[in-house]
């Protein structure tokens, strides 16, 4: 209500308060002398009619005072609209121009600005339509004009005709703002970090005269690629340097692909007959994560972390919050050093004699490698004389005839538990110890990595942007062919006597089996030695290989999975398992085996369907990476064995997925 209506009403109240009092005043006056009534009665008259006269005088005066005062802000208004500094348009959405401003007229004179009004306002019936309140509501958006930018800010109001508005837009130019902006972005600074993946091994096996040359060339490398981006490199450690550099300065990096990832291999080697092993190679690490140097440098060490655990001789960028990797194309270095599985044996035996109990669990679909390893440290853990359980719910093929015979083992008949059974063990002090995968989504039960805080991590596969952080003890060596030769290190060199049963023996020989393929991908020379020391142990090979027999309908199935390969760019086969099978994920990977052992192929992909999940597993003989393939997909793995997992997608669409990932690969490579 208006300000002069509230002061007339109180005006009124007033007035009203007064006449009641005067009208008892008289009548009192009356009553003691009622020759006073007809005096009373004409002077109560008279001030009635006074008042009535007088209100609607007050009336008056305050509606002209409102007519002034409406129309000095009409007039201030109208002022302000014609004057605004800003361009200044009224139009309908039907693109209707009613009215420009001179600053408009002047701003957009040399523009065809109606092709580009009419954008805006396709744009605003969009955002009329989402909103709540269509009767009127505000415009806030971003145009670019003339190379410049402006920002655009309003209001509507629904007009007479129906479905139309008429709006009032201001051009507010924010070309100065954005470029300022820009320049902040472009100049905020990056921290990185880049290590020599091989320095032992160069330490270690190359004559002390050589080796001088060997680090003096890779530092003059490193030192040449800062330089041509301006950028500061310092070295912390004998293999390790610290890199400073401009955003802007890194986005020219990462557009020549961190070029000296292949840079630093054409470093010349004086000892020929050793180039091929001790190539050096670089991981490298930079992120814009954080507000001061501490911050960016913290978030820089879990981005070498990463770069690191997935095999080194690649580069990860993070900026604004995202990954970028590069790199990564070559095999995995295995390291001869054993000092690292004889550190974590002795620290993964002073944990669990810590611990209350212990779970041991693995990833999702469970296979021979996670349950072998599982079962090792189950008797590492009930050695110690702890309380241990293997988390277990997903069977397959193989696995499921394993996990019978095992459950016939008085030992093992209830030492498989379900999720639920696994959330009530939960003490305080429980031990949860993960195999074979360091992703966090990819484990058998997630939620138990937020109820216990004890988590030991132990894997092969090259880590992802989703590992599992903050483990208080992690043994992840990607040059290692499964979770079952790090197991099997980790008993060997145990301070303590272990004695593996047999079925636990066969687990582990029959988990390197698995992830090796018999022996012939990813296999070194420490997996030889940990299938000697289960040899030792007293490991029935003949046994072992039951394990992986198929039934005849399987192997049927696959020979048509086979049979039915799509071959693209010439040496990739690709293949779809159609049937709707709990075990699609298990007949894809050995289908996927069995497309690798044809002539003239070099990776083979086969999609299978569980439910709304489709299975892609990835094989390759090493001129190809499905683990950078199948990574764009959200999965992960090694260079010559990868798998991903996609959900609510049909086969089809899963393939053309596929398939254009593939071709981003071969055009990443060229470029």
């Amino acid at each position: 209500m208006p300000k002069g209506n509230k002061k007339l009403e109180r005006f009124i109240s007033r007035t009203k308060i007064y006449l009641i009092i005067i009208a008892i005043l008289i009548a009192i006056i009356c009553v003691l002398n009622y020759r006073f009534i007809p005096v009373g009665i004409g002077v109560y008259t008279i001030i009635i009619l006074y008042t009535i006269w007088s209100n609607k005088k007050r009336k008056a005066e305050l509606s002209e005072q409102l007519k002034d005062l409406t129309l000095d802000v009409n007039n201030t208004a109208k002022t302000t609209l014609i004057n605004s500094p800003f361009p200044l348009v009224m139009c309908e959405t039907t693109g209707n121009i009613i009215w420009r401003s001179e600053k408009f007229v002047s701003e957009f004179s040399e523009t065809n600005i109606n092709d580009k009004i009419n954008d805006i306002l396709k744009d605003i019936k969009v955002t009329i339509e989402t909103q709540e309140n269509k009767e009127k509501g505000s415009i806030n958006t971003e145009c670019k004009i003339n190379n410049k930018d402006y920002v655009i800010m309003g209001s509507y109001v629904k007009s007479k005709r129906e479905q139309e508005y008429t709006t009032i837009l201001y051009f507010i130019d924010s070309t100065y703002t954005k470029k300022l902006e820009q320049k902040a972005l472009d100049e905020d600074i990056c921290v990185g970090i880049m290590m020599i993946d091989n320095y032992e091994e160069i330490n270690q096996r190359i004559s002390s005269e050589v080796k001088p040359l060997i680090t003096t060339q890779v530092e003059k490398f490193i030192y040449d690629w800062a330089s041509k981006y301006n950028a500061l490199a310092v070295k912390s450690d004998r293999d390790t340097f610290y890199c400073i550099i401009a955003q802007k300065d890194l986005i020219k990096a990462k557009e020549d692909r961190i070029s000296i990832l292949d840079e630093i291999k054409n470093i010349n080697l004086p000892e020929s007959d050793l180039s091929e092993i001790i190539q050096p190679t670089l991981s490298i690490a930079f992120s814009d994560d954080g507000e001061t140097f501490i911050e960016k440098t913290t978030s820089t060490r879990a981005v070498i972390d990463i770069a690191l655990g997935r095999g080194g001789d690649q580069a990860i960028v993070k900026m604004d919050g995202k990954f970028e990797f590069f790199g990564g194309r070559t095999q995995e270095l295995e390291k001869r050093t054993k000092v690292k599985a004889r550190m974590v044996s002795h620290a993964l035996k002073e944990l669990i004699q810590e611990s209350d109990n212990v779970i041991i669990m693995g990833h999702s679909n469970g296979d021979m490698d996670s349950i072998g390893s599982a079962m090792g440290l189950y008797r590492l853990s009930k050695t110690l004389g702890k309380e241990a359980k293997i988390l277990n719910e997903g069977v397959g093929i193989g696995l499921e005839r394993f996990i019978e015979t095992a459950k016939k083992e008085e030992e093992y008949a209830d030492s498989f538990i379900t999720i639920e059974e696994a959330k009530d063990l939960v003490k305080p002090n429980t031990l949860l110890i993960v195999v074979d995968t360091n992703k966090k989504n990819y484990v058998e039960a997630p939620e138990l990595l937020e109820q216990i805080s004890r988590v030991v991590v132990i894997d092969h596969h090259r880590r992802s942007t989703d590992y599992i952080e903050n483990a208080v003890l992690t043994f992840h060596e990607v040059y290692a062919s499964s979770a079952s030769e790090l197991v099997t290190e980790i008993i060997e060199y145990s301070q303590i006597e272990i004695a593996l049963t047999n079925i636990e023996i066969e687990a582990l020989y029959a988990g390197i089996m698995l992830d090796t393929k018999n022996f012939t991908f990813k296999t070194g020379v420490r997996t030889f030695e940990a299938a000697a020391y289960l040899r030792k142990c007293g490991v029935d090979i003949i046994k072992v290989k039951k394990w992986f027999q198929s039934d005849l309908e399987t192997y049927q199935t696959i020979s048509n999975i086979v049979s039915k390969s799509e071959i693209i760019n010439d040496n990739i086969a690709i293949s779809m398992y159609e049937k709707d099978d709990v075990n699609a994920n298990i007949i894809a990977a050995k289908s996927a085996d069995e497309l690798l052992t044809i002539g003239g192929i070099t990776a083979s992909f086969v999609l299978g369907k569980t439910g709304d999940k489709v299975y892609i597993s990835g094989r390759s003989i090493g001129d190809i990476n499905v683990q950078i393939i199948l990574e764009k997909l959200g999965g992960g793995g090694h260079i010559t064995l990868a798998g991903a997992q996609l959900e609510n997608i049909s086969l089809q669409d899963a393939k053309q997925e596929l398939m254009n990932r593939i071709n981003e690969y071969f055009f990443e490579m060229e470029n």
